[in-house]
């Protein structure tokens, strides 16, 4: 496996505990050696661009009623710790249009990005659509900084 690689969350993952018919599910993977916390601060330090992506998102829900607040305690990148093991580590929360989660899972050859969406109520259906373009952008750039670990980050 080279580059970024759609595919299938493995067996075993936490991540698919959060699971129900209907949610969104999907998965990204590359090849890399290096341990799931490495991985995770790696993919979790988002570019300028991708930040930038974050704090607009969060002005223009405000209106909405979606404060873009975050819960506190430990955190990778803006997204709080959830769940992990020795080989996964699921981050996000639940909030009131939506629950989300990532799961960042490494297993010593390969590094897999998961993001699974349970949309609560019509918002969140539409948010969900709104904002699946730059979810794909992010989650591949996300990748690539695991898989290009010398790549400079912009």
């Amino acid at each position: 496996m080279s580059g970024t690689v759609k595919t299938e969350l493995p067996k075993g993952a936490l991540l698919h505990h959060y699971v129900r018919p209907g949610d969104f599910l999907d998965c990204y993977a590359c090849a890399t050696p290096l341990p799931v916390d490495e991985v995770a601060a790696r993919a979790m330090a988002f570019p300028f661009w991708a930040r930038a992506l974050l704090r607009l998102r969060n002005i223009l829900v405000a209106p909405l009623g979606l404060s873009g607040a975050v819960p506190s305690g430990a955190k990778i990148g803006p997204f709080p710790i959830d769940a992990r093991n020795d080989r996964e580590i699921i981050l996000g929360f639940d909030d009131s249009h939506l629950n989300f989660r990532i799961s960042v899972l490494a297993d010593g050859t390969h590094a897999y990005f998961a993001t699974w969406v349970h949309t609560n109520n019509r918002l969140g259906r539409l948010y969900l659509t709104a904002i699946m373009p730059f979810h794909v952008l992010i989650v591949r750039s996300a990748v690539r900084q695991v898989w290009h670990p010398d790549r400079a980050r912009a």
